[in-house]
């Protein structure tokens, strides 16, 4: 390859920082920057709402990679730098200190960021005990306000929300997790994978209340921390801490402002190009067409952010990238280790495989005979097993299916 081409990366998440390693791994032998807004240098967020956050991993347990790598691959690495400005005509990317970076290819990694719950944007920044949990800086904070016997209050019963309260109420904290929706994990499970959670979470101490609206946040006089949460059915929840959880939205702005296709994420064609071929978008904020789902899908996920990485890696070295894979995420909560493998939307059967009273079980999103996702509890064999039933599309018996006696592998026939 050209020596003299520059790949710049905006964004030095997984995403982002995979890309740069990957890229110089399959052959590219210009310079290759890497730019990120976070002071710190690149880092893994799911232990954040984990093992961070309960003190079983350490600061430094977290970095991508260690300081020495870059300079052995040749990478230069800016953090606490944001990126203000693309401009396409120039190929060129103007930062907030001012500096000015050109690019020959230019990838997009930025993720995303905490939906803003709107009841608590004139809190957020300005007390202390009110927070989203996304950066260091976020779980930082939370860990700092837990203490045995304090108050903690969770807006948003998702996976976020959920492993805050796993962890909470190991430092014997009060928790209540507050859900506008009927049941917990709406978006993402089928009511008896949310049951089963909500059980759970239930016998280790943990208060769930569902279809709960949140009415104002109540401000000490000093206006420096939250007190009480107060509900629209009159209730009124002291708080020493809140934590909101209700979503991410992608980082786009950049994208839209200089003129890409952005549609809920940055639109990318089959190989991650934006509507500029010379700027590619991959992970939480790129929208791209699954030809497994044969739809567009945004995709907010640490394995398709690793994913996509490789692929644009090499794509951008003018390699094979491999095929694309079945997306899947994962949540630890106490001693479950739930797994999840492709996309559930549309499902029109749900079939259960295993025992819920044994804390092992898979549970099948079926459409027809098709197996659209599968979400598996404390059962990593199936998990394995599933990711390819979806690629491949396989057809399978329902009946056969819920039958644990069948090994799920014997199930497995091609599509017909």
């Amino acid at each position: 390859m050209n020596p003299s081409l520059h790949l710049l990366i905006i964004g030095n998440g997984c995403a982002g920082t995979e890309t740069a390693f990957a890229a110089r791994q399959n052959g590219w032998s210009g310079p290759i920057t890497l730019v990120g807004e976070e002071p710190l240098s690149p880092y893994h967020r799911p232990p954040l709402s984990k093992a961070y956050l309960t003190g079983q991993a350490s600061a430094e347990s977290l970095s991508l990679r260690g300081a020495m790598t870059y300079d052995k691959e040749q990478i230069t690495s800016l953090s606490g730098r944001r990126a203000l400005h693309i401009d396409r005509t120039h190929r060129s990317v103007t930062l907030c200190d001012g500096s000015l970076l050109t690019y020959d290819k230019l990838v997009l990694a930025m993720g995303g960021r905490p939906r803003p719950l709107p009841l608590a944007e004139q809190f957020h920044g300005h007390v202390d005990n009110f927070h989203y949990l996304r950066t260091h800086a976020d779980a930082d904070a939370i860990r700092s306000n837990f203490g045995a016997g304090r108050n903690l209050v969770i807006i948003g019963g998702g996976y976020i929300g959920l492993e805050v309260a796993a962890a909470a109420v190991k430092s014997h904290m009060n928790v209540i997790v507050l859900e506008t929706a009927p049941r917990v994990l709406a978006r993402v499970t089928a009511p008896e994978v949310a049951a089963f959670y909500e059980n759970v979470h239930r016998k280790a101490g943990i208060d769930i209340r569902t279809s709960e609206q949140i009415e104002r946040l109540e401000c000490s006089a000093d206006g420096k921390r939250i007190i009480a949460v107060l509900c629209a059915n009159g209730v009124r929840l002291p708080a020493d801490l809140v934590v909101a959880g209700i979503g991410l939205l992608p980082n786009s702005e950049l994208a839209s402002e200089a003129g890409l296709l952005v549609e809920d994420g940055i639109v990318v064609d089959a190989e991650l190009r934006t509507s500029d071929k010379a700027i590619m978008a991959i992970g939480d904020c790129a929208r791209h067409y699954s030809h497994i789902y044969e739809r567009s899908v945004r995709i907010e996920s640490v394995p398709n952010a690793l994913e996509q990485a490789r692929k644009a890696a090499a794509i951008l070295c003018e390699k094979p990238p491999r095929p694309d894979a079945a997306p899947w995420f994962w949540s630890d909560q106490y001693d479950l280790s739930l797994k999840m493998v492709g996309l559930s939307q549309g499902y029109d059967q749900l079939v259960m495989r295993g025992s819920a009273s044994q804390r092992s079980f898979s549970a099948f999103y079926l459409l027809g005979n098709r197996v659209l996702a599968v979400d598996t509890v404390n059962r990593p064999l199936e998990f394995n097993l599933s990711k390819q039933l979806i690629i491949d599309r396989h057809w399978v018996d329902p009946s056969q299916l819920a039958n644990d006696d069948i090994p799920l592998k014997q199930l497995l026939s091609p599509t017909t």
